[in-house]
């Protein structure tokens, strides 16, 4: 794979990563309470894969979302990725974030997602992947997700968390915080984090360094990495916050901590 635009500059159109060699598509998720949409990518023909949970943004499950899938894939492992608030609306109606936010993703507990990745789990496993073998990677949301479910399932193996909240979560049903559950890592986990994130202080970076410094066997081999130049969403191609060269290297960081690991 590589990336069109100029170091640190705006990709003039959004990367698309073909599927040639992949089996990959929407398809009905079964979950706890019925289904919801969600999309995969494998390589095409080959079973006891390793499993990569890949956690939306919270624009929910769109192309780039599916294109990261594609990538993913074409690394070697059955990527998944679950519309994980479907039940609360459509991301994808909205345009202004406060409101999403407000609406939306505030309303999502973790309870939910996690029994839903939970399910990706498990529809991955019937379907070609090794449930022994499960990393897990998110983006903004989806990268604080990364930090608790990976402290939540025990057969989570690896995390790559990009520019997940440590401190905070999205609104009011949010009661536990990736500082918090540093202590409860399954596997490691990289965090990937761009210095000029107004959104992630980076005292809270810091502390979450020393926080897993201290912590149990999964925390102390866990890494994070700060780009100094990037902001949030620095993988976001489609997307002006989009920095070439973070996103390379964090990808590259990536995919070399799911070979270590998984």
């Amino acid at each position: 794979m590589s990336f069109s635009a100029a170091a640190g500059q705006v990709a003039p159109t959004a990367i698309h990563t073909d599927a040639e060699g992949l089996a990959h598509g929407d398809f009905a998720l079964p979950v706890a309470d019925g289904a919801i949409s969600a999309y995969y990518a494998a390589p095409q023909g080959q079973s006891e894969l390793p499993i990569v949970l890949v956690v939306q943004e919270i624009f929910g499950v769109h192309e780039h979302i599916k294109d990261l899938c594609r990538r993913v894939a074409k690394a070697g492992y059955l990527a998944v990725s679950a519309n994980l608030y479907e039940r609360q609306g459509d991301a994808s109606a909205y345009t202004d974030i406060p409101r999403l936010i407000a609406e939306l993703v505030s309303k999502v507990p973790d309870e939910q997602v996690f029994s839903d990745l939970d399910a990706c789990v498990a529809w991955a496993a019937g379907h070609g992947g090794d449930a022994r073998r499960v990393g897990v990677t998110g983006f903004c949301w989806g990268g604080r997700i990364t930090w608790m479910y990976a402290a939540h399932n025990p057969a989570v193996k690896a995390g790559v968390a990009w520019y997940g909240k440590l401190a905070v979560g999205h609104g009011p049903l949010i009661k536990r915080f990736a500082l918090d559950v540093v202590d409860e890592l399954h596997g490691p986990v990289l965090g990937l984090y761009g210095g000029k994130d107004a959104s992630i202080p980076l005292a809270d970076v810091e502390t979450m360094k020393r926080k897993l410094a201290q912590g149990n066997e999964a925390a102390r081999q866990s890494e994070i990495i700060v780009y100094p130049e990037a902001d949030h969403a620095f993988l976001a191609d489609y997307r002006a916050s989009y920095r070439r060269e973070a996103a390379e290297d964090g990808w590259s960081r990536m995919l070399a901590w799911f070979k270590r690991y998984l």
